[in-house]
């Protein structure tokens, strides 16, 4: 089995959760304490370099007089904005062997970016179970619960991230979405589907199929259904855009079929979109797994059993 390379660690430990920002110099200003000054003018750099809290990549203090050589990486701590706490726990699904499963609830983004960056996953595992290297193998988006595989050994990131790559992994959603008379299921949806960068939503084109989805109606539940679905593709917003195309968006759903505008604080009326179970194959063990969500989908982000 080939193993990755895997990427150095950062110069300067994490810090409640969070490693340290980077920022390679490009030779414009005459110093580092120039350059960071005029990247971020607000904040109080004279203490980060008292306290040799900029460096560089190998973790040697960098001082503010420093040359802004073109090219120097220069590491350092920032606070991060504030953020609306998510009111939801991670349930822990399985925790050993340097691999952690988890149970995401909604509205918890996946990992640290843009606008949510103490309110993801990995932020909160890093910070509850001391556990720096801990990292996602695959995404769930921020509105999607359900069952989320990470390691915290480096050295089975390549082995498991491989396994999600080469689609050795079989993973079956639950959606609750209205009921759709006249449709005969299981059936397999099979579109075209194009995510352009910078655009919110995802769309159906014309071509060869890329996206495929089976789908099949666990239970009627009132006008609505509680449906299977088993994605051989993992296309962005596929499982949304699929149900929607048929006439069936998900409960909750903001962006399908027309996107909804939703307060930063506003955590009612998830999207109905759960990652039920994943199973695959161990690559390091070569035991079956099988990780199953508890949650109740018809509940939205009901919370049960373990929790960081």
């Amino acid at each position: 089995m080939g193993r990755r390379r895997t990427a150095a660690p950062p110069p300067l430990p994490l810090r409640d959760g969070l490693g340290p920002d980077r920022i390679r110099l490009t030779g414009a200003y005459p110093t580092v304490g120039d350059h960071l000054r005029a990247l971020a003018p607000d904040d109080d750099w004279d203490a980060r370099f008292v306290a040799g809290e900029v460096v560089d990549r190998t973790g040697r203090p960098l001082p503010p007089s420093a040359p802004a050589r073109p090219g120097l990486l220069a590491y350092f701590y920032r606070e991060p904005p504030a953020e609306v706490p998510v009111p939801f726990a991670v349930d822990i699904l399985h925790h050993g062997d340097g691999l952690l499963v988890v149970d995401k609830p909604h509205f918890l983004a996946t990992i640290p970016r843009g606008r949510h960056i103490r309110e993801s996953v990995v932020v909160r595992l890093r910070r509850a179970l001391d556990l720096p290297d801990v990292v996602p193998v695959h995404r769930l988006d921020r509105m999607t619960a359900g069952v989320l595989v990470c390691t915290y050994d480096p050295r089975l990131r390549g082995p498991y991230q491989q396994l999600f790559e080469q689609r050795r992994v079989v993973k079956e959603y639950e959606a609750l979405a209205p009921f759709l008379p006249g449709h005969d299921f299981p059936m397999t949806v099979r579109s075209r589907i194009d995510k352009r960068h910078g655009e919110p939503t995802a769309r159906e084109v014309a071509g060869d199929p890329n996206a495929h989805t089976d789908i099949e109606v666990i239970e009627r539940v009132g006008d609505h259904a509680r449906y299977r679905l088993v994605p051989t593709t993992g296309r962005t917003h596929q499982l949304r855009l699929h149900l929607s195309s048929l006439g069936a968006p998900i409960v909750g759903d903001d962006f399908y079929p027309t996107l909804r505008d939703r307060a930063p604080d506003d955590f009612t009326d998830p999207l109905r979109l759960l990652a039920r179970s994943i199973r695959f194959t161990d690559p390091v063990t070569g035991a079956p797994r099988v990780f199953t969500s508890r949650r109740t989908l018809t509940d939205g982000p009901a919370v049960a059993g373990s929790r960081s």
